[in-house]
Order: structure tokens, then C-alpha cells, then sequence
């Protein structure tokens, strides 16, 4: 994605000036913190983000001022999962502390209204499977020719890629100093985007203040509409790229150079980016797999099991620093992209990170319902099924 300064609302206080120094530091803050994350950071695009952390930032401030001297009450964590931006971010007040703890972020500060009602249960786990690295080229072929025979309707200007899933996620909740794994319980997530990317809505009660959710039309720092990009993938962005997986896998290692926390895992985590909550077109989506044959370290699941508990086979990789594994996970039979899953395999020695045991499921989805619709927030009841 480009960089891009949080939404401006009419009766918000984006005209406010702040300290030059607390700029740089809290920009360095947040791009350190999002370029250090784990795969299966992937869901949230980065101007809602951004939008965000500073209507939170002015809460706070009227919350601690209107509580000083006396607080009432302890805050409660507040918890977003970043995205892995293609740029450094933009400079901004950033009134929240960002932590990263294997494949879990944490955010420190805020009142938890927003998503308290979802965080209530206790950490995600599930059993390791096996990884074998023996039949990964046999497996994603077959998944490359499933992907090209599927129905894959074009997207034309004024309609809107629909996409539903259901997803869950684990994260570090620390109160009084005191830290804990909670999980936001399985909720429905619908995201509507125009093929060129300049017109969005997103539900998602994890995140939304209210049920009817919230635009993803924000422009970017210049107030241009955002361009699309591997971490903007817009359909007609898409619709450009090169199918030709040697291409493709040098232009993913140099639009992302410098992120993540190597470059065959961020390579990997970009594609799996795409199959998440993007709309490839036809032949792309059938080359994304050939691409992803290429990418040394990618293993094979034998089972694996999605948001919605639909068992799979799965195509991952470990990422070596944060010690989570990537999943995308398919139907054994069809091959058909079901969802994916971030799972905590290698126990990480610091203090916090002890917390993050083998096992836990730090992120979870599944994909229900992928659509051609014709306009904004319309179900995909009457529409083209994209598959």
C-alpha cells in the first residue's frame, strides 16, 4: 500500500500540530513494528489502520483528561493486526505502544469498547501437523489447474468485489502490566472493493465502532485516490501483472524488499495476501501457485482445519524469526482455496513471547462466499459467484 495520513474527518483535528521529534519517533515506532511481523498479518487495510490509531489517540486524550487525577479504572488492551506495508509510514501522533510477540500484536492503551464484546475467550490452539516439503511442486500444480478451471467472472467498472469470511485471532491482552492471551471469538467479516480500488466498505465487528461498518475510500497523503499495488491489490491492478511465475516471483522479491523478516517469507506472505482477500483474475490465480512452487522453504500440511472447521491440506511456510507458520488451506479433493491459519510451532524465549506456546492459533480464517456484486454492501444473493 502507499502511505497514506488517517481519515480526515470534517469534525476531526487533523490540522493539529505536533512535536517534529515525536513524529519521526513515533513513525519509526509503528514502521519497526509492522515490518516485523509475521505472515498472516493480511486482513486490514492500512488506512483503516491508520484511521484508527488517531481517532483512538484523541479518545485517549479526552478520556485521560476528563479521568486526571484520578482513574477509575484500569485500561483495557486494545489489539489491531497490522498489515505489512510497502512503505514507511506516515509520520503521525502515535498515542498507543506497539509490541509484536511471535505472531501476536499488541497494543497498549484505549478503553476496549470497540472490540471488547468479541475478546472473551482464551487462546486459539490446535495440534502441529506434520510438514513435509516432499510433493509441495505435485500438489500446487494440481492446485494451479484447479484454480484455472473454476468460474471467475470479470470484474467491470461500478460493480464490487465482495468477499465473507469468517475469522478469529489470538492476542496479548495486558492489564496492570500484567500480561494474557485472548482470542476475539469467530465473527463474519464482508469487505466490498471497486476494481480500482478507490471505493471500499468493511464489517467487521472486531474492529467496526458500529454494526454498519465503515468506508475503505481514503485517499492517500497527497489526497489522491490510493494506487494499487502488491499491498493495495486493486483487481485492475491485478488485471496487469505478468502470469509468468519467474516474472512474477522477481517483481513480488523487489516490491517487497525490505519487509517482513526474510525475503522468501514475505514473497510467500504475499501471495498468500492475495488469496486471502483480494480478487486475482483468472489466469493470475492460477499462476500465484506455480509462482509460489518457487519460493525455497514451502512445506506441505496434511491437515489442517480453517476458521469455519473444514479440514484441508496446506501449503505453508515457517517464518524462522517469529516461529509461526503460514497455512493456506485447501480442499483435499477439489483443491479449492478454503482459508488460512497462523500457527505459533517454535516457542520464542523472551518474556512476553513465552506466553505465545506452541500450538496457538494466532490468526484464523475461512473464506465463505467470494463474489461479483453491483454496488456497495450488496450480498452476492442475486450476483455472480466469483468462486
Amino acid at each position: 500500500m502507499n502511505a497514506n495520513t488517517p481519515r480526515q474527518d470534517s469534525d476531526s483535528d487533523s490540522g493539529s500540530d505536533f512535536d517534529s521529534a515525536e513524529w519521526e519517533q513515533d513513525a519509526q515506532l509503528l514502521s519497526r513494528t509492522a515490518r516485523d511481523l509475521p505472515s498472516g498479518r493480511h486482513q486490514f487495510h492500512k488506512e483503516r489502520l491508520m484511521a484508527h490509531i488517531h481517532e483512538q489517540a484523541q479518545q485517549d486524550e479526552r478520556t485521560a483528561a476528563q479521568a486526571a487525577p484520578d482513574r477509575a479504572a484500569p485500561a483495557k488492551a486494545r489489539r489491531f493486526r497490522l498489515p505489512r506495508p510497502a512503505v514507511t509510514l506516515p509520520a503521525m501522533a502515535f498515542a498507543l505502544s506497539a509490541v509484536v510477540v511471535g505472531g501476536v500484536v499488541t497494543l497498549n492503551g484505549g478503553d476496549g469498547a470497540r472490540n471488547s464484546a468479541l475478546a472473551t475467550g482464551p487462546a486459539l490452539t490446535t495440534d502441529i501437523g506434520t510438514a513435509t516439503s516432499k510433493g509441495v511442486p505435485q500438489l500446487l500444480d494440481q492446485i494451479s489447474l484447479a484454480a484455472a478451471e473454476g468460474d471467475h467472472p470479470t470484474v467491470k467498472p461500478g460493480q464490487y468485489v465482495y468477499i465473507e469470511s469468517m475469522t478469529a485471532d489470538t492476542f496479548v491482552k495486558i492489564v496492570d502490566d500484567k500480561a494474557s492471551l485472548a482470542s476475539h471469538e469467530l465473527h463474519r467479516r464482508q469487505v466490498w472493493n471497486s476494481p480500482d480500488g478507490t471505493k471500499g466498505w468493511l464489517i467487521d465487528p472486531a474492529v467496526n465502532e458500529g454494526p454498519e461498518g465503515e468506508t475503505l475510500s481514503l485517499p492517500d497523503e497527497n489526497g489522491n485516490p490510493l494506487e494499487g499495488g502488491l499491498n493495495h491489490p486493486t483487481y485492475d491492478y491485478l488485471a496487469k501483472l505478468t502470469t509468468d511465475p519467474d516474472k512474477l516471483l522477481d517483481l513480488i522479491y523487489k516490491e517487497t524488499k525490505g519487509q517482513g523478516n526474510s525475503p522468501d517469507q514475505q514473497a510467500f506472505a504475499t501471495i498468500g495476501d492475495l488469496l486471502g482477500e483480494s480478487y486475482p483474475p483468472a489466469e493470475l490465480y492460477s499462476a500465484l501457485f506455480r509462482t509460489a512452487a518457487k519460493i525455497p522453504g514451502v512445506v506441505v500440511v496434511d491437515d489442517a482445519v480453517d476458521a469455519a472447521g473444514r479440514h484441508g491440506v496446506a501449503v505453508a511456510r515457517v517464518d524462522a524469526t517469529s516461529g509461526e507458520r503460514e497455512e493456506w488451506i485447501f480442499d483435499k479433493k477439489t483443491h479449492v482455496f478454503l482459508g488460512e491459519r497462523s500457527v505459533q510451532v517454535k516457542q520464542l524465549k523472551d518474556e512476553e513471547g513465552a506466553l505465545v506456546k506452541p500450538g496457538t492459533v494466532n490468526f484464523t480464517s475461512a473464506v465463505m462466499n467470494r463474489a461479483v456484486v453491483d454496488g456497495m454492501k450488496q450480498t452476492p444473493s442475486h450476483a455472480s459467484q466469483a468462486g
